[in-house]
């Protein structure tokens, strides 16, 4: 894979250079905050080479899976030469969404360290309590400062994140967060400290999130202060310098004792929570962790387990689940590997399979289980149990990682060698009822047979998927559609409200909202149909989709009934398209020549390509 190839491609479609506002990564996602999700192009998206599936809510989430540490740094650098000029205008967002991005923001970028120290701290203890090596070895104590340092350093690491997303001095923020964790502080705290008559509470803030952020955000608004009445010739450090002299004292005094309750009020909620529902809260959440994860809904569940990491040391509801999860989901792709016949399907099993033993789900989930409902019904079966066991067992998990195989040790406890134990054969159970439930559920699509079907030599012919004026695909003002992005085709100004079947073969999928579907021929041919432009954002007014997933049709039969005056009235193009998107495979004959057509009228021919 070309990564800046597919960074340029991504870029172009979610608005350009400009739109992009904010970037940063996960383990398979790359996202992005953009001034403006409305200019997202997200079936093109979709279809760049790469790129696995998109989810704008928030965020736009462009799913790439291993690759994507390689593409986040092409898009990185392509932001970093951005032209100057006039920014994109941000649309609207409501405070809502506004404060899941910034959350998102500050916290995803410090799992990779608190991921790291933490596994490294769980593998130590696995390897004392074998006997391995003593924790009262100096070796081990190196090595335990080592897997302690991120989460002690945390309010400097939040500190980092906050000033980069807020686009402050991140240097002068982190000095300001720093003097929280400075030794000599600490001790005055401890010893009762004043600040111009003013008791400071003495508060432990190493390893404290939310002090760390209230500060960043009180220093943002100080440095915007400072930087505007600073004298140009003294502002580079008469501005840091007041800034300073303002922050952390009102920090002191005010900000950090506040955030240490939230950190700590968050995390005993949870677990109030948990201490009422037992063993469900687990299975639940195990149970709908699939929709989470696909949507990227599951980040803000960061900030709980940071937090409880932080004041506890341990984490027993959301970890636990996931790892339930993470383990049906390998299970699910497991047994697709084995029972199906399809060698593409097979080799996206494994590989999701494997990818979900390690703890990242993302390419089972969209390659495998979001495309099987069967599938998908299986794997919420087996976290809910597995889940619930795990739960049941109140296992706790001791480093903030995707839950797996490769990282089973984060749930070793010194104090309870059990604890590791209940963890494996929780995630057995979800393994073995999630791999036979499976077998038992799921059935491979039947795939056209060879004999018996039109040649793809002597050609294969398209009726008109409407009545109406056939025109060329390039004359749609939809540049998606009319690029050939998404393949060769026509489209159609109907005089009717009505979608027909070009060709017999079977549905593939229809849209919730009933404005577009797709359908295999039996000739081999995969097509998708869109009635209008932007007619998704009508949510299904005025549109009758007449079958169903998975169902056979012949050629001329009724797909779609569609009000076209309530499509024109609503401002929007009725246009239908039809386009071919494994045109690759044929040479495409286009009859745009009628000027207009009934219905059956033959409008394309495709031959194999030789």
């Amino acid at each position: 894979m070309n990564h800046m190839e597919t960074a340029q491609q991504i870029v172009a479609l979610v608005g350009g250079i400009n739109n992009i506002d904010h970037i940063e990564h996960c383990s398979t996602r790359l996202r992005l905050t953009l001034n403006d999700n409305a200019l997202v192009q997200q079936a093109a998206l979709e279809k760049v080479p790469g790129v696995l599936g998109v989810r704008v809510n928030v965020q736009c989430q462009v799913i790439i899976g291993k690759e994507v540490i390689g593409i986040f740094e092409a898009v990185r650098d392509l932001a970093a030469g951005r032209e100057t000029g006039a920014k994109q205008p941000a649309a609207r967002i409501s405070i809502g969404a506004r404060i899941v991005d910034f959350v998102i923001s500050i916290f995803q970028p410090l799992i990779p360290a608190i991921a790291g120290g933490g596994v490294l701290k769980s593998l130590l203890l696995l390897l004392d309590l074998l006997g391995w090596l003593s924790r009262s070895s100096s070796t081990w104590k190196v090595l335990d400062n080592i897997g302690s340092a991120p989460l002690y350093f945390l309010p400097v690491l939040v500190a980092i994140t906050t000033a980069t997303k807020l686009k402050v001095n991140i240097l002068v923020a982190v000095s300001a967060v720093s003097v929280l964790l400075l030794p000599a502080m600490a001790k005055q705290l401890a010893e009762g400290a004043q600040f111009l008559a003013l008791d400071l509470q003495n508060v432990a803030y190493a390893s404290q999130v939310f002090p760390a952020i209230l500060c960043v955000l009180f220093y943002a608004q100080t440095e915007k202060l400072f930087n505007r009445y600073s004298p140009a010739a003294l502002r580079v450090f008469l501005s840091p310098m007041l800034s300073l002299l303002v922050t952390v004292p009102v920090t002191l005094l005010f900000l950090g004792p506040l955030g240490y309750e939230l950190g700590s009020g968050l995390a005993t909620v949870i677990l109030w929570l948990y201490d009422r529902l037992g063993f469900v809260a687990t299975a639940l959440l195990a149970g709908v962790l699939p929709f989470m994860v696909a949507s990227g809904m599951h980040k803000p569940m960061i900030p709980y387990v940071v937090a409880s990491m932080a004041q506890f040391g341990r984490e027993m509801l959301y970890l636990p689940a996931s790892l339930a999860h993470n383990i049906a989901e390998a299970a699910t792709c497991f047994a697709i590997y084995f029972k199906s016949r399809d060698k593409n399907k097979k080799s996206t099993a494994l590989s999701a399979a494997l990818s979900a033993l390690c703890g990242i789900t993302e390419p089972a989930l969209y390659g495998i289980t979001l495309l099987n409902k069967k599938a998908l019904y299986a794997v919420i079966v087996g976290s809910v149990i597995g889940g619930g066991f795990i739960g049941w067992m109140a296992v706790e998990a001791f480093a903030l990682v995707g839950p797996g195989l490769a990282s089973i040790s984060m749930f070793v406890a010194a104090d309870n060698p059990s604890n590791i134990l209940y963890a494996l054969l929780g995630a057995a159970l979800a393994f073995v009822i999630t791999f036979v439930a499976t077998l038992l559920i799921w059935q491979e699509e039947p795939q056209p047979a060879a004999s018996g079907l039109p040649s793809a030599l002597s050609g294969i012919d398209l009726l008109s998927p409407a009545e109406g004026r056939v025109i060329p695909l390039a004359q749609v003002s939809d540049d998606v559609f009319s690029a050939g992005i998404m393949g060769d085709g026509i489209a159609v100004i109907p005089r009717r409200g009505a979608l027909f079947a070009p060709a017999s073969g079977t549905i593939g999928s229809v849209f919730d909202s009933g404005h577009a579907l797709s359908m295999l021929t039996d000739g081999g041919a995969e097509l998708i149909f869109h009635i209008g432009i932007d007619t998704i954002k009508m949510d299904g007014r005025g549109f009758s989709p007449q079958v169903t997933e998975n169902q056979s049709v012949q050629a001329g039969e009724l797909l779609v009934t569609f009000d076209l005056e309530a499509i024109i009235a609503a401002g929007f193009d009725p246009v239908v398209i039809m386009v071919v998107t494994n045109s690759e495979r044929f040479q495409v004959s286009a009859n745009t020549l009628t000027s207009a057509v009934g219905h059956p009228c033959n409008v394309m021919t495709l031959k194999e390509s030789v």
